[in-house]
């Protein structure tokens, strides 16, 4: 029989990581284990292929820039150039599925790095988000760091089970 792994939030506390920021680091953990059972090994052909309107691949540099982009708005930095021009980039490539998972796997280390460094006590502190400064906070961006990135896992993964059945 095989052996039942939880989910990772399922796995206890992180010794490292404040209770707060634990919820983010848990959906970071659960897009890396789901990712590699879902979508490694898909070639930059299928990986590229536009399914109900978007590709694998699309989802995977969205969900890589968009931690990126959250994470720079959580510690009160304005995005910079080559985060802008990666974000016109997102629907268009031509990397392989190993390719994505390991620059998402860069992504989300380097998000927990920083996330680290937050100061708990800074958790209901104003935030601005965008060249028009929309209003939220901390807490506030670390939802929605967690949501949106769980959004573009399930659709990953739909996307690349439909991508697997159409090459059977």
């Amino acid at each position: 029989m095989a052996e039942i792994v939880p989910e990772p939030w399922l796995r206890g506390p992180l010794a490292d990581v404040h209770p707060l920021l634990q919820p983010v680091f848990f959906s970071f953990a659960q897009v890396r284990e789901d990712l590699k059972r879902h979508a490694a090994g898909l070639d930059a052909g299928t990986v590229w292929r536009p399914v109900a309107g978007a590709s694998l691949g699309f989802h995977l540099k969205h969900l890589a820039g968009s931690v990126d982009r959250l994470t720079t708005y959580v510690m009160r930095e304005q995005l910079s150039e080559e985060q802008l021009h990666a974000l016109r980039g997102e629907s268009a490539g031509k990397e392989d599925a190993d390719a994505l998972l390991a620059a998402i796997d860069n992504t989300l280390r380097e998000s927990e790095t920083r996330l680290r460094t937050l100061d708990p006590e800074e958790i209901y502190a104003a935030r601005s988000v965008g060249r028009n400064r929309f209003p939220t906070t901390v807490i506030g961006l670390l939802v929605h760091l967690s949501e949106h990135t769980q959004r573009h896992l399930g659709q990953a993964i739909t996307t690349a089970k439909l991508l697997r059945e159409s090459t059977r």
